[in-house]
C-alpha cells in the first residue's frame, strides 16, 4: 500500500470505531448531531470538497455529488426525526471502503505490470583498455560498441554475442520460463537477464531503439487507445449522472404534489425524501466507471506477461472478433532460415558443386547465399575468386580458379544459354554452370516452424473460420507449406504491392468479423497497416513491421496468436459480466427503493457491494497463464 492508501485505511478504521462507540452513547438533539458529524467529516471531507470543486468548476455531476446529496439529505432527515444519522455516516463510510478497495486493486495490478516491465537497466558495462569495467549510461553507448554483461545483469541494448556462452532469462519479454542458451553469433535483446556466463555483446541499436525501451513505450501508451466499451461508458456517465439527479428530484417532489394537490392528503415529506436519497445512492455508476477500464488494463497486463504486446484496449477488443487470419510465410510460419536440403550434381561430385557455389556466393548477403556458405563454411582454402558480380533477380557470376561460374535460378541459366535440369524436390532450386556447361543444382528450403501446425489448429479452436497465406515464393513451395499446415487458401509469387492488393480483396469479401494479418518483414508493413489487426513477430521482425503492427509477439511463436484472441474474449466476457451485473442489481434496487421496499443499507450494497464484486471480477483478466 502507498501512503495515500494507508491514510485512507486509517480514516476508515477511525470512523468505523467511532460509529460503534456512538452506538452506546446516550445523546439527543444537537449533541447527537455534533457527535455523529465527527466520523462523518473524518471519512467524507474529501468527497465533500470534490463535490464543491465540481460545482465551482461547472462540472458537478459525478459520484461525489451523488454521495454528498445523499448523505447530507440523510443528516437533514435525522434532524427532523424522519431518519438516522447512522445511515448518513454509513453511506459515506462504505463508499470510501469501495474507493479504497478499488484503489488498492488498481495499484496492485499496476505494480504487477510495473515489476514485469522493469526490464530497462540503468547502466551498461564498457571495458577499458586496462581490462576494468566502467558503468556508463546506456544512452551513451553507440551502435557497434562492445559491452560486457555479467551474470545477474539485465541486457541493456540489442546486439549480437561476440564472445562467451551463457543462459538468459527471457520471461520478461516472451513469457517463457525456460532459459535460452546463447553463443557467439546469436542475437540478444535488451530486457533479457544474463544468468550464467560473462558475455561480450556488439550493440546493434541505440538505447531508445532497443527492444526494452520500445516495449515500455508501447505499454505506457496502450491506455491512451480506448476501446468502444470504455468510450461508451465515459459518454454514458456524462449523461447518466445528471439524469439520475433529476430523477431523484422528481421522485421526491411529484408524489408530494400528487398527495397535496390531487389526493388532498397530508404529504409525507420524510418518506419520499428518504426514497429519493436511496435512489441517489443506488444509482452511483462507480461499478461501471471503474471496473470496465480496469478489465481492459488487466487484460493488457496479462497479455504482456505472456509476451504479447497489444498497443491499446481498442485492439484488445477487436481481437475477440477475429474470424480470418492472413499469414506471411517466411519468418512467420517458417523459420526464415534457409538450409541446403539436397545436392544434385551433374558433371562433378556433390561436394565440389557445393564448394563452387559457396565461393561464388561469398560476397552476397542474400539469405540463400548465407545458407550456401553455412553448408560449406571453409572460405580459406586454396581457391581464388578473382571476379564476382551480382546479376539482379537471377543470381551471381564469379571467376573461381580461372573458371567462369554462374550460380542462380533457371532464368539465369536461360540467359547464358545453358540447358538446365528440373528438380522434383520442393524448395528453391539453385542451378550451377561451369564454363558454359551445366554442373547440377542445389535445393534450398525454408524450414517450417515446429509449432506452426499446432498454431493453426489452435486458431480454429479459438473461433477463427478461415486461414490464408500470402507469399512471394513460387506456387510449388507455397502449396507444399499450405498442404502441410492445412491452410485454407494461399496466394504465391506476390510482390509487396500484390500482397496489399490481395488483402484489399479479402477485406472486401469478408461477410463479418475481423481480418488479422501476421508478418515480420519490411515488405509486410503496408499489409500490417491495412489489415483490421496487424500482428508482428517481435523477436526477428523488422522495426518497420513492429511499428506498423497493432499486436507484437515477442518470441515469434505463432501459437501466441490464438492465445491473444482467447485473452481478448476472456476480457470482453468479464466486461459484459460486469455491465449486466451492475445494471441488473441497480435497476432492481432502484425499483425496490422507489416502492419503499429497500432501505439505505440495501442501497449501500447496490453501490459499494456491486463495485467491489465488479472490481474483483475485473482483476481476473490479469491471469492468463492457462488460456
Amino acid at each position: 500500500m502507498n501512503k495515500k492508501q494507508k491514510k485512507m485505511l486509517l480514516r476508515i478504521i477511525i470512523s468505523a470505531v467511532l460509529m460503534v462507540i456512538l452506538h452506546f452513547v446516550k445523546a439527543e438533539g444537537w449533541l447527537k448531531l455534533a457527535l455523529y458529524m465527527i466520523p462523518y467529516l473524518i471519512i467524507g471531507y474529501d468527497v465533500l470538497l470534490k463535490a464543491f470543486k465540481g460545482i465551482r468548476n461547472g462540472q458537478p455531476f459525478d459520484e461525489c455529488l451523488l454521495m454528498t446529496i445523499a448523505t447530507i439529505g440523510a443528516i437533514v432527515l435525522g434532524i427532523t426525526g424522519s431518519g438516522d444519522y447512522v445511515e448518513a455516516v454509513a453511506v459515506m463510510l462504505f463508499y470510501q471502503v469501495g474507493e479504497w478497495f478499488q484503489s488498492y486493486a488498481v495499484g496492485k495490478s499496476r505494480k504487477n505490470i510495473s515489476e514485469l516491465m522493469d526490464i530497462r537497466p540503468d547502466y551498461a558495462n564498457i571495458q577499458n583498455e586496462d581490462g576494468t569495467l566502467e558503468k556508463v549510461d546506456p544512452y551513451d553507448v553507440e551502435i557497434g560498441d562492445i559491452i560486457v554483461i555479467q551474470p545477474g545483469e539485465k541486457v541493456p541494448l540489442d546486439g549480437t554475442v561476440e564472445e562467451g556462452t551463457t543462459s538468459v532469462n527471457t520471461s520478461a519479454l516472451t513469457g517463457e520460463s525456460v532459459p535460452r542458451t546463447l553463443r557467439p553469433g546469436d542475437r540478444i535483446l535488451s530486457g533479457f537477464i544474463n544468468m550464467t556466463g560473462v558475455i561480450k555483446v556488439r550493440t546493434e541499436k541505440e538505447f531508445d531503439e532497443s527492444t526494452a525501451s520500445k516495449i515500455l513505450d508501447l505499454v505506457e501508451n496502450a491506455s491512451s487507445r480506448k476501446s468502444r466499451s470504455e468510450n461508451f461508458i465515459s459518454r454514458f456517465a456524462r449523461i447518466y449522472t445528471p439524469a439520475v439527479v433529476i430523477a431523484a428530484v422528481l421522485l421526491a417532489t411529484l408524489p408530494l404534489l400528487y398527495e397535496l394537490l390531487i389526493a388532498k392528503t397530508s404529504p409525507d415529506l420524510g418518506k419520499w425524501a428518504y426514497r429519493a436519497l436511496n435512489f441517489l445512492v443506488v444509482s452511483c455508476p462507480c461499478a461501471l466507471v471503474i471496473s470496465i477500464p480496469l478489465s481492459f488494463f488487466a487484460g493488457l497486463g496479462g497479455a504482456s506477461k505472456s509476451g504479447i504486446l497489444i498497443k491499446g484496449s481498442n485492439y484488445l477488443e477487436q481481437l475477440a472478433g477475429t474470424e480470418t487470419v492472413v499469414f506471411d510465410k517466411t519468418g512467420t510460419l517458417t523459420k526464415g532460415v534457409f538450409e541446403v536440403t539436397a545436392v544434385h550434381p551433374d558433371i562433378i561430385d556433390g561436394e565440389e558443386l557445393l564448394h563452387m557455389a559457396a565461393h561464388v556466393e561469398r560476397y552476397s548477403l542474400h539469405p540463400i547465399a548465407v545458407s550456401l556458405k553455412k553448408a560449406y563454411p571453409n572460405e580459406h582454402d586454396d581457391c581464388e575468386v578473382s571476379y564476382a558480380e551480382e546479376i539482379t533477380g537471377q543470381g551471381m557470376k564469379a571467376i573461381v580458379n580461372g573458371k567462369e561460374i554462374y550460380v542462380g535460378n533457371s532464368g539465369l541459366m536461360d540467359s547464358i544459354g545453358v540447358e538446365w535440369h528440373p528438380c522434383h524436390h520442393q524448395g528453391t532450386i539453385i542451378h550451377v554452370s561451369m564454363d558454359g556447361v551445366y554442373a547440377g543444382h542445389i535445393v534450398i528450403s525454408d524450414v517450417i516452424k515446429e509449432n506452426a501446425g499446432e498454431a493453426l489448429e489452435s486458431l480454429k479452436k479459438s473461433g477463427v473460420r478461415k486461414t490464408v497465406m500470402l507469399t512471394g515464393d513460387n506456387r510449388n513451395v507455397a502449396e507444399a507449406v499450405s498442404r502441410e499446415l492445412k491452410i485454407d487458401e494461399f496466394h504465391s509469387d506476390l510482390l509487396p504491392e500484390d500482397k496489399v492488393m490481395r488483402m484489399e480483396e479479402i477485406l472486401e469479401g469478408k461477410e463479418k468479423g475481423i481480418v488479422a494479418f501476421v508478418g515480420d518483414g519490411i515488405n509486410d508493413a503496408p499489409v500490417l497497416s491495412r489489415a483490421d489487426i496487424g500482428i508482428a513477430m517481435g523477436a526477428m521482425g523488422s522495426d518497420a513491421a513492429i511499428e506498423a503492427a497493432d499486436v507484437v509477439l515477442m518470441d515469434d511463436d505463432p501459437r501466441k496468436i490464438s492465445k491473444a484472441i482467447r485473452i481478448s474474449k476472456k476480457c470482453l466476457r468479464i466486461v459484459y459480466e460486469n455491465i449486466w451485473f451492475a445494471i441488473g442489481v441497480k435497476i432492481l434496487c432502484l425499483i425496490l427503493g422507489a416502492l419503499g421496499l429497500a432501505n439505505m443499507w440495501m442501497a449501500i450494497f447496490a453501490d459499494v457491494g456491486v463495485m467491489v464484486i465488479a472490481v474483483l471480477n475485473a482483476i481476473r483478466a490479469l491471469f492468463v497463464r492457462d488460456l
